[in-house]
């Protein structure tokens, strides 16, 4: 579905029927798509309206309450940032002081949405007619924001008034994910080239980036939300008051509203594109301490892991393995970035003896983690053939490689 699809809703008639429609339910929409056809509404309107509902449902998850007042295509919603983000974006935009943001490339609008809730004056430009028509509508309830359909690149931002820019280039191409920065669109060297007519330049950016590719002079900052890591930013000028470096940044959210934000910065890192500090792991097994400690993916892609290690006082289980063991578990003020798990067996990665401990203990869940080795968590469960189901005991087993060993080990664990 594209964004022309959604024409007939651009009507009277259409708003008034997708403002009509019960909140969608995938029992009920065959029945209700009849009964509307049978009123006089045209197929056309029809499946817009329901595919809206539908869309609307899935993104209460990133808006929240403006779900239900915004227009989405489904490539739209998923690449567009989550407003609990979003919102900490706009926060820059706010403590910077700027008069005006340029929100390059808007897509549907979802920034110029967060930044238009703090009534910053907000320019959206989306060079496609069809999308730039829904930016239009999700942006209808702000007055300080004004949607433009053009190449964002031939804008005359001094003519504009504008004096901040944020811009989220296209990572996709057929479907696939883009990893050279420079086959993005645009290419990130033409995005960082918007510096030289304003200083506040903010850019979101794949969160794999590699950190050699970062812009020595800007502050790199990893964002996770509930434990999965959904982006990176770029900030540039009086957008990163923290100063060059990197950090990351922890959110839990429920239903688009974020119930906490933690943020963790290595004091000593003031270049983002310099390798990651490294630490010694332990050398073997028997120094596996009583406590696993699991950094959040945001601080591991932020280069962190040895901050983090140095704070806790612990050690990775093995050379540049994401996870650390120490005595004890993770000290309050790093519990937002490390779950602690109390490890109470060590056991080699052999499936044999792995089966039949399965077998003996009657499991019947296992949730199994893995890093650095190549095992797959799914085909090793179907290989254990666990037939107890929920009446069994469960346990979490973390597959990973331990000090100097080639050979994989299993670390049976459970929340500390």
């Amino acid at each position: 579905m594209d964004a022309t699809a959604l024409a007939p809703l651009l009507t009277p008639q259409g708003w008034a029927l997708l403002e009509s429609l019960p909140p969608y339910e995938e029992s009920t929409a065959l029945s209700l798509g009849e009964s509307l056809r049978a009123q006089g509404h045209s197929p056309e309107l029809v499946a817009a309206a329901l595919t809206q509902q539908r869309l609307r449902a899935r993104a209460q998850g990133k808006f929240g309450p403006f779900a239900s007042q915004m227009l989405f295509t489904p490539d739209g919603l998923e690449q567009s940032t989550r407003l609990v983000v979003a919102a900490h974006h706009a926060k820059r935009y706010l403590q910077a002081q700027v008069s005006k943001v340029a929100d390059l490339g808007c897509g549907i609008g979802g920034e110029s949405v967060a930044l238009a809730g703090l009534d910053l004056p907000v320019l959206a430009v989306e060079q496609d007619e069809a999308t730039a028509a829904l930016a239009t509508v999700n942006l209808m309830p702000f007055p300080h924001a004004q949607v433009r359909c053009a190449d964002a690149f031939s804008l005359d931002l001094a003519a504009e008034q504008v004096d901040a820019v944020f811009a989220d280039p296209a990572r996709r191409r057929n479907g696939r994910r883009v990893t050279d920065p420079e086959q993005w669109e645009p290419p990130l060297s033409r995005v960082l080239g918007l510096r030289e007519q304003v200083e506040a330049v903010g850019v979101k950016v794949a969160p794999g980036l590699e950190h050699r590719a970062i812009p020595a002079d800007c502050h790199a900052q990893w964002v996770s939300v509930d434990g999965d890591v959904v982006e990176a930013g770029l900030w540039f000028g009086p957008l990163a008051p923290e100063g060059p470096g990197r950090s990351a940044l922890v959110i839990q959210e429920t239903l688009g509203q974020a119930t906490s934000a933690h943020v963790l910065q290595d004091p000593d890192c003031h270049d983002p594109s310099t390798a990651p500090a490294q630490v010694q792991a332990v050398s073997s097994p028997q120094e596996v301490g009583a406590y696993l400690l699991e950094p959040d993916g945001a601080a591991i892609r932020a280069g962190l892991v040895a901050h983090l290690a140095q704070r806790a006082g612990a050690q990775p289980v093995g050379d540049r393995i994401a996870y650390l063991t120490g005595a004890s578990p993770a000290p309050a003020e790093l519990q937002a970035f490390l779950r602690s798990w109390r490890v109470t067996e060590v056991l080699p990665l052999h499936l044999k003896s792995l089966k039949a401990r399965a077998r003996e203990r009657g499991l019947g869940r296992l949730d199994i983690k893995k890093r650095g080795v190549e095992v797959s968590p799914d085909q090793l469960r179907a290989s254990l053939r666990l037939t107890a189901g929920a009446a069994g005991p469960s346990e979490t087993w973390i597959l990973t490689r331990v000090g100097a060993a080639r050979k994989g080990l299993v670390l049976v664990v459970e929340p500390a």
